[in-house]
């Protein structure tokens, strides 16, 4: 979650100097970690954090996963507990008025689902950098550093927002949000939408917006297309992701091990 603009950044760090220091964490009781407090830390952050971090803390449309070990905006649990109370101004993260207890429940979950060899492959980062930026063909949908395509997500701090899993990009997808002015649930930006006119054209892509009488999305063709529905003869939703999935057979284990060594070593610099 980056700040946006300059005067954002200056409001920020004027913010910042106002907040209770991780002082203000240490004075309030912190239970003893247990399998349980672990547990209840998962309820509470499935119900408080879930809608944008995903409800196993994985990551979702609107905000980074937390399972990496690696916090933007945090080092210690005394620096998380003040991030979840006060938020962190500039950004969609909102501070939240949890009892203490809970706050300290759901950090003791956050420190539990992080596994130290999450981000280990064993590839080589240098093999599989060529293989984002030539034959893999990455790059013709993902950013990093401002280089790429738009079509998927900017991967440039990959490496710090999420941890290296599956193979299949659609098995968590975000089940969707309700466009207030349609009857029905609107698949989110990472799933598919096909749209076919009445002339029988078919443009694929991800959507951006939609509403009773229109729809926007970003073509594979890295294009935005814009459309009254009334001039569509068909909108086909689907619940998948336009990432392909690499088999064995379309991408070798090890050349995939290169690949995530690389993604992992991403980090918001120069790479």
């Amino acid at each position: 979650m980056k700040p946006i603009g300059r005067f954002v950044l200056v409001l920020s760090a004027m913010a910042a100097c106002f907040w209770p220091s991780p002082q203000h964490a240490q004075e309030s009781p912190r239970p003893p970690i247990t399998p349980d407090t672990i547990e209840r830390g998962h309820a509470f952050f499935a119900d408080n954090c879930g809608i944008c971090h995903g409800l196993d803390a994985h990551g979702g449309d609107k905000a980074p996963d937390l399972n990496t070990g690696h916090f933007k905006h945090a080092t210690s649990d005394e620096d998380l507990f003040r991030v979840i109370t006060h938020g962190i101004p500039g950004t969609i993260m909102p501070a939240n008025d949890l009892p203490p207890e809970q706050i300290w429940a759901i950090i003791a979950y956050l420190r539990s689902t992080v596994v130290a060899d999450k981000l280990s492959t064993g590839g080589d980062k240098d093999k599989g950098k060529q293989l984002f930026w030539g034959a893999g063909k990455c790059s013709d949908c993902h950013m990093v550093n401002g280089k790429g395509g738009v079509l998927g997500p900017d991967l440039s701090d990959i490496g710090a927002t999420r941890t290296i899993k599956y193979r299949d990009p659609s098995k968590e997808l975000t089940t969707g949000f309700h466009e207030p002015n349609a009857d029905y649930v609107v698949p989110i930006s990472n799933s598919t939408v096909t749209l076919i006119t009445k002339q029988g054209e078919r443009i694929t892509g991800v959507p951006k917006n939609e509403d009773t009488f229109s729809i926007q999305l970003l073509g594979t063709d890295n294009e935005i297309h814009n459309f009254l529905k009334k001039d569509l003869k068909d909108v086909i939703h689907e619940q998948k992701s336009l990432m392909p999935v690499y088999t064995e057979k379309q991408l070798e284990d090890s050349s995939l091990k290169d690949l995530l060594a690389y993604l992992a070593s991403l980090r918001g610099g120069s790479n």
